[in-house]
């Protein structure tokens, strides 16, 4: 809607420049930018994650209310602003208010006759209802997409459905040959819609994920919760621990892990259980990768300034979905941005957790990160390369 009406702006300044050349100087007002819904989706998640382990007695009141403050920085990190506009004085009085009768009269002749209401709905920011319908809408337009069920999974968990979640992830894991990391989340999904009670299909399910990848962290750690809460303190110490040797020195949940280690250990103690040493952890460093990203000129044409450009980091082999997403539009570009374990789409797949990853770049006039038109893809890297890449949007997208 805001870039709508500075085009309508725009064409008004030049139809009224004639009158007020000699008299009128000005500067256009910058447009800011929509706080984009796949990062309003990641903060959603990030609470929902803060309750969860809250809930569980992974996190006290002090600790999520500070993810809570966190996650609010983030999202506002994200969110970039643009200054105000000028004011600037007319010379006479007439050229005035020629200018400002042009203006109103073209307003209530559009509003009268022309699609202004429809219009406003399509420049509105989407909701999470909205964003739903989409990946319900994507699922169904491709069902063999392991990635859309894996977002729309994730999005049910943000919406608080975790029974539906639980069913996107399944479909999900089906399509991807039962990555493990899938299997950890379809556990998690069924653990809460089972209101947090353990039962033998989220056990085969994690156990089958830590026999393919025996540091998948989401089973580590709910694995930790499910035998904290039956009291099997020493085996919550054990799975909580090996999970944090996954995380990065510098990730923000190593302190609620931490936490609910030393509960466990108070536990054991208060039980005269013996008490293992803490386990000396090699953290791994966060990956960060610098790309620049820009559209072939052929394709120039074919876009609009308003086009979401999703541009994103996968696995070489591995799980189809994005380790790390940053959100620009088509008006952004050219656009150097950064992927690093910050921008993970989930706490439990991050660039550094896998050896080499692949980069992409996708224009999606839906505003759907899983659906778009025209996409440029990398060769695999290694996650570790400090080196600066370079990613061309030029091929039209075939759905997969």
């Amino acid at each position: 809607m805001i870039e709508f009406w500075l085009a309508v702006g725009l064409l008004l300044l030049v139809g009224t420049a004639f009158l007020l050349v000699p008299v009128l100087r000005g500067r256009r007002a910058q447009a800011e930018e929509d706080r984009t819904a796949l990062n309003v989706a990641l903060y959603q998640e990030r609470l929902a994650e803060l309750q969860g382990q809250r809930d569980a007695g992974t996190l006290t009141v002090e600790q999520f209310d500070a993810g809570q403050a966190e996650a609010a920085r983030e999202l506002l990190a994200d969110t970039e602003g643009a200054g105000n506009g000028r004011g600037q004085r007319l010379g006479k009085a007439l050229p005035l208010l020629i200018a400002l009768a042009i203006p109103g009269l073209a307003f209530g002749l559009y509003w009268h006759w022309g699609a202004s209401q429809e219009i406003a709905a399509l420049g509105e920011r989407p909701s999470m209802e909205q964003m739903t319908a989409r990946l319900q809408q994507a699922v169904t337009d491709n069902p063999d997409s392991a990635e859309a069920w894996y977002f729309l999974g994730r999005i049910q968990m943000g919406n608080g459905r975790p029974a539906e979640a639980a069913k996107a992830y399944e479909q999900a894991a089906r399509l991807a040959d039962r990555a493990p990391e899938l299997l950890g989340q379809w556990a998690q999904a069924l653990y809460f819609a089972n209101d947090k009670q353990w039962n033998e299909q989220m056990q085969a399910l994690t156990d089958e994920a830590l026999q393919a990848d025996p540091n998948e962290t989401t089973s580590l750690g709910l694995l930790g919760i499910a035998a904290f809460e039956e009291q099997r303190f020493g085996d919550a110490v054990g799975f909580w621990q090996r999970l944090l040797a996954q995380m990065p020195e510098d990730d923000p949940a190593r302190a609620s892990i931490q936490i609910g280690i030393e509960r466990a250990r108070e536990q054991q103690q208060a039980a005269g259980e013996p008490v293992q040493k803490p386990v000396e952890l090699v953290n791994k460093a966060m990956a960060v990768i610098k790309v620049s990203v820009d559209l072939a000129p052929e394709l120039k044409a074919k876009v609009e300034p308003g086009d979401a450009v999703f541009v994103f980091a996968r696995a070489a082999s591995g799980p189809p979905m994005p380790l790390a997403v940053k959100r620009l539009t088509v008006a952004d570009l050219p656009a150097t941005v950064e992927l690093s374990d910050k921008d993970a789409m989930m706490e439990q797949l991050k660039l550094s957790s896998f050896a080499q990853v692949q980069l992409a770049a996708r224009i999606s006039r839906s505003g759907v990160a899983t659906q778009g038109e025209w996409i440029g893809r990398g060769q695999p890297i290694a996650s570790s390369t400090r080196e600066p890449q370079h990613l061309l949007i030029d091929s039209p997208e075939v759905a997969q």
